[in-house]
């Protein structure tokens, strides 16, 4: 197996390929959510009257999308407070991710839940008459880390899709001490003794066992992507530690191969549990549906871990000069400083354009394909031609 540069200096650089894993990701939510309005088991903003059992497509999804952001997100902020120090780091997680979470709140979110509302015949109240009224909230510490929710003569406030956002600074704040443990003498002979023990093949599957207690003792939330709040901190912590040693990429690298199958095996194991009876994946409790929502949970790890150890494989740019390298570089650079203002951007555009085509004469993977393409030229055209070519939009809307 080859060794990069990087790894046989001991120097622990970026991931590789993880910028390109996080724009892939984040790209794909487009066609991901735009399957949403035509799957009859998940409750969309915008829903077709022609619906399909689509759970068989959207389950391997969920599975890993949203854990890799999670643990990509992890291993960058480790990078990010090695590189900028305690102090700077937490000034750019502020900006990055509360900045364009009130922004995306009060311009973005209420667009979406006026849309479901319009579903209803006998809704007749303005977007402008409604938008006040989504911003009447009340207080309730017993859904932290969700706190805020609607009041009682409100109109439905949400985090909608910015609790990607929430959960992102709260666990940068929740890390915080981990981070400066790990740059302690303590923590970086404790780092390398866990990395000498990742070196027997498959201990680096183990919190796949954590991982699974999680998912099926607190159950999953539909309205997180079917994931746990606790189960998405474990992600971004694993993030931050193995970003702290070479060693740990290598045992990833090492084990994809046997992650993958596992994953595929408890996905599979996590459906026939439930195949076919009424029980509910995400929070029942008996034998069997606690059983297939530990192997959705596991699963979420060897997955994760598979499409890590692939990502390592990678061989880094080779640097090319020329016309085309320095175009590599643009495009790169371009798609990169995109990916969080896409994804803040990206949910109401597709919501509106659904719920303009849905109801046509067209078949539904006609009406699939449209949904996809308007929203994919719309969100461009928003972030190229409104958000990107100031300083000032780019910092309300998450851009770098």
């Amino acid at each position: 197996m080859a060794t990069t540069a990087a790894e046989t200096s001991g120097r622990v650089d970026r991931w590789p390929g993880l910028d390109l894993a996080r724009a892939v990701v984040v790209g794909g939510l487009i066609p991901f959510h735009a399957l949403l309005v035509f799957d009859a088991t998940d409750d969309f903003y915008v829903k077709s009257e022609r619906t399909a059992d689509l759970l068989p497509i959207v389950a391997p999804v969920v599975v890993v999308a949203m854990p890799l952001l999670f643990l990509a997100a992890g291993i960058g902020t480790w990078h990010s407070w090695q590189a900028h120090g305690a102090g700077d780091h937490l000034r750019r997680r502020l900006r990055r991710l509360l900045v364009p979470q009130v922004v995306g709140t009060v311009l973005l979110v209420p667009l979406p839940v006026w849309l479901r509302l319009r579903a209803d015949p006998g809704y007749t109240e303005s977007y402008w008459a409604f938008w006040p009224r989504f911003f009447r909230v009340r207080w309730e510490w017993s859904e932290f880390p969700f706190v805020l929710q609607p009041a009682a003569d409100g109109r439905g406030f949400e985090t909608g899709h910015l609790w990607f956002l929430h959960l992102l600074l709260l666990y940068s704040l929740a890390v915080v001490p981990l981070l400066g443990w790990l740059g302690s003498a303590h923590g970086r002979r404790a780092v390398r003794a866990l990395a000498d023990g990742v070196g027997r093949r498959g201990i680096v599957l183990l919190p796949a066992v954590l991982l699974a207690g999680i998912a099926a003792g607190l159950g999953l939330d539909e309205g997180i992507a079917a994931g746990n709040v606790l189960g998405y901190l474990v992600f971004f912590a694993a993030g931050v530690v193995l970003a702290t040693d070479v060693r740990f990429r290598r045992a990833v690298r090492r084990d994809a191969g046997p992650a993958a199958v596992a994953a595929v095996a408890l996905l599979v194991g996590a459906g026939a549990a439930v195949l076919g009876g009424e029980a509910d994946l995400l929070l029942d409790r008996d034998p069997l549906t606690l059983a297939g929502r530990a192997a959705f949970g596991a699963a979420g790890w060897c997955a994760v871990v598979a499409v890590l150890g692939g990502l390592a494989r990678l061989r880094p740019p080779s640097g090319r000069a020329g016309r085309d390298g320095a175009r590599d570089v643009r495009v790169v650079g371009y798609v990169t400083a995109a990916v969080l203002p896409w994804y803040v951007l990206h949910q109401p555009v597709l919501v509106a354009v659904a719920y303009l085509v849905v109801g046509s004469p067209l078949h539904p993977a006609l009406e699939y394909l449209l949904i996809c393409a308007l929203s994919a030229v719309v969100t461009l055209l928003v972030y190229d031609l409104l958000v990107r070519r100031t300083a000032l939009t780019r910092t309300l809307f998450g851009g770098a």
